[in-house]
Order: structure tokens, then C-alpha cells, then sequence
């Protein structure tokens, strides 16, 4: 018999070497023998144990053979993503390169980058957020879109003020 020195669990089976609960390296009993002696250099047996059961994969149906490098296909089609894009994010282009153009419109404001970046992140904001707004099962960033509008129409803004400003300093 052996037992756990962490847990005191004492285990009747010869073949088991660690304790079931906690892990630990099991020890005989002080008055019993092992049956054949242990060595300090010798490791524990390993136990092997069986191969695990084969489970039918998602969407099997009966009498389908599927071989172990197939994959079943699945039957049924989720409404929220259409077939093929499972695990695939939505597309995020047009929101993000508007957000771009916004912030680099900011970096650029001083040189009229309002004009020059601010317009096209307005024109790809909108056509950014009409996409995701009218199919949002294939794309997405909507609220990158916004942020990309309201940036380069805030920058726009600001190239006009420093348009007019320049035109009534020179005055």
C-alpha cells in the first residue's frame, strides 16, 4: 500500500506512482516491501494509458464516412455570419484608412492639410460608414468611420479659418 505524503490518501494499487488528488510522488508503507527494490536512480514507471476515443466532428451525419485529415462541413448557417466566414473579422478598410487621413490632417493642419487630407478622410469616412451601415454582416468600423469624418471636417474647418485668416492679414 502506499500513500500520499500531502494528503495522507492511502492507494491500494501497485501500479500507481502519484497521488490522484494533489499530484505528489506516493510512498510505500515503513512495513511493507515493495515488490521488486527501488533504486534512488531509478524513475518511476510510466503508466500508459489508452488512446483517446474518436468523436464525430461538428455537422457528421450518419452514414458519412469522414477519414481523421477531413473536416466535416457544417450543415446548419448561423444568421449573424454568412457561410465561409467563420473566424473571419469583418472589413475594417475604409473606417480605418479615414481615420488615417483624419489624424494625419491634424499633424497637417498648420499647411492646409485640412484641404489636402481633410476632404478625402470626409469622402472615405462616408463611404465607409455607408458600407457598414448597409451590411454589417460582411463589414464593420462604423464608429471608425465617424471618427475619421468629424476629424477631417474639424481640420477642413481649420484650413478655412486659416485661409480667411491669411486673405484679411495680407489686407
Amino acid at each position: 500500500m502506499k500513500s500520499c505524503p500531502r494528503c495522507n490518501r492511502i492507494y491500494s494499487e501497485e501500479d500507481l506512482n502519484f497521488c490522484l488528488d494533489d499530484g505528489e510522488v506516493l510512498h510505500y508503507y515503513a512495513d511493507e516491501q515493495p515488490t521488486r527494490p527501488l533504486k534512488n536512480s531509478d524513475p518511476p514507471p510510466t503508466i500508459m494509458m489508452d488512446p483517446p476515443p474518436v468523436t464525430k466532428p461538428i455537422g457528421w451525419q450518419a452514414g458519412q464516412n469522414i477519414q481523421p485529415w477531413q473536416t466535416a462541413q457544417p450543415q446548419t448557417t448561423s444568421p449573424y455570419a454568412p457561410p465561409g466566414y467563420y473566424g473571419a473579422s469583418l472589413d475594417q478598410t475604409l473606417p480605418t484608412v479615414a481615420l488615417v487621413l483624419g489624424i494625419l490632417s491634424i499633424a497637417t493642419s498648420c499647411c492646409f492639410g485640412g484641404v489636402y487630407l481633410g476632404i478625402p478622410a470626409i469622402i472615405v469616412g462616408f463611404l465607409g460608414f455607408r458600407n457598414a451601415d448597409g451590411n454589417p454582416m460582411r463589414y464593420g468600423g462604423k464608429g471608425l468611420a465617424i471618427a475619421g469624418m468629424v476629424i477631417g471636417s474639424v481640420t477642413l474647418l481649420i484650413a478655412i479659418l486659416h485661409f480667411f485668416g491669411a486673405i484679411l492679414s495680407n489686407s
